[in-house]
């Protein structure tokens, strides 16, 4: 049958063309494949805090709780700007050393870290601050808690605890109250911390006219403080207060009642930890000390549990702070769109923020508003909390707690894109770090 080759279809012509020729149709070509995703942009948090000497095992717990902030955050996946962003922790030692501080301070500025969150101790983050000023870094301090860190008038820095010039007349007032001293001495470790927070438990006590003996001095290591406590126990103080951290603080508690010394000693946050019991023994029980904060009780169980989980331990002191610091960075960062310290402070200056230790937003200093502070004792070994100091009102902590979790099962309900409207929970307020 003869079939014109016009009439045929064009792909049956190519076909025949090829046949004759003696040459194969060529196989389709691969289907287009998309372009792999970039990888997320890498964002650089740093952090700094004492990693050995006597108080490492603070500065580890700071460092814990950003860390953990930096690896829940990067679970979720963050978008800042509409790209896809990864946080990498930069943490550093610092010793509790303020030559060291600056040193590591720069290095981070170095690394190009946008945010930091530190340090641990006030001497050492009042001449850090001044660097990550300069160089435009804004900084927020878990544990800080000498005034002159936020009265510099830097842009940058930040603190998610509260005053030493609100904690010392915390302490103060309620030593006032159970103890009624009619003579007091007052001890402190010749750091910006413990002199800092001393003065305020002093200028309070002499306020309310109590004699206040001359002022006796250690430093932040210490280990042999019998020359000052025998002077002390010819004078018989109704009350001790010592400013400085547990490393020395539980020495001197030991020391003291090994000299027969009975009058009640009490301490700022750096020396209210569980260490004591360890560097006390028998002594710290029914000590007295203060933070300026919430204690880690009444901070969120999602934090508490998130932390043993991560971390296999229960965290010590400030660390729901340092996890509060990242996580308002993070926030800053994601409502300006930017990473780029510049665009993200004014947004980190006006944040209102519900975190761990509760809600947080900054005065024009950059200090922490309306910060709590706890009452502690010292009962079978463990830091015990008995009161919440807020606005000037002393309560006991768990008439706090109750209110706490009556208004968490009073807040209206949240509803969220994939379930039905849940109960918001209600964070705990803030601890304080101290140092």
């Amino acid at each position: 049958m003869n079939v014109p080759i016009k009439a045929l279809p064009l792909s049956v012509v190519a076909a025949l063309v090829l046949l004759a020729c003696g040459k194969e149709a060529p196989p389709p070509p691969p289907p287009a494949v998309a372009p792999a995703p970039p990888p997320p942009e890498v964002i650089k948090i740093g952090h700094v805090g004492p990693l050995t000497g006597g108080i490492a095992h603070l500065g580890k717990d700071n460092e814990n709780g950003a860390r953990l902030a930096v690896e829940e955050a990067n679970a979720k996946g963050v978008e800042i700007g509409g790209k896809k962003v990864k946080f990498e922790l930069l943490a550093e030692d610092d010793q509790g050393d303020p030559k060291v501080g600056t040193t590591v301070a720069q290095k981070l500025v170095d690394a190009k870290i946008v945010g930091i969150v530190g340090h641990l101790n006030s001497g050492v983050s009042i001449p850090a601050s001044a660097l990550y000023e300069q160089a435009g870094i804004p900084m927020i301090s878990g544990s800080s808690t000498n005034p002159k860190l936020t009265e510099q008038g830097f842009k940058v820095t930040f603190r998610v605890v509260g005053r030493d010039d609100q904690q010392g007349p915390a302490v103060a007032n309620y030593l006032l109250a159970e103890i009624k001293p009619k003579t007091a001495a007052v001890i402190d470790d010749a750091t910006a911390y413990g002199e800092g927070l001393s003065n305020e438990v002093e200028n309070t006590l002499k306020a309310a006219g109590v004699k206040v003996l001359p002022r006796e001095k250690g430093t932040d290591k210490t280990a042999d403080w019998k020359a000052v406590l025998t002077k002390l126990k010819g004078k018989k103080p109704d009350a001790v207060f010592y400013g400085g951290m547990d490393a020395t603080g539980g020495p001197l508690l030991k020391q003291a009642r090994e000299l027969g010394i009975k009058a009640p000693f009490s301490f700022g946050d750096g020396a209210c930890t569980d260490k004591m019991a360890e560097l006390a023994g028998a002594a710290a029980n029914g000590l007295l000390c203060s933070q300026a904060g919430v204690p880690v009780e009444a901070t969120s169980k999602k934090f508490r549990d998130g932390y043993k989980a991560q971390f296999k331990i229960d965290p010590i002191l400030y660390a729901p702070f340092t996890f509060d610091g990242v996580n308002i960075l993070i926030e800053a960062m994601k409502k300006a769109g930017s990473s780029e310290p510049a665009k993200y402070l004014p947004e980190l200056a006006k944040i209102s923020h519900e975190g761990a230790s509760g809600k947080i937003e900054f005065d024009a200093k950059g200090d922490r508003k309306d910060a709590e502070m706890t009452i502690f004792t010292m009962t079978g070994g463990k830091i015990t909390p008995l009161a919440i100091v807020k606005s000037g009102k002393t309560v006991k902590f768990e008439d706090f707690i109750k209110a706490a979790a009556e208004a968490a099962a009073a807040a209206p309900a949240v509803p969220t894109p994939a379930a039905p409207a849940a109960a918001a929970p209600v964070a705990a307020p803030a601890a304080e770090v101290k140092k």
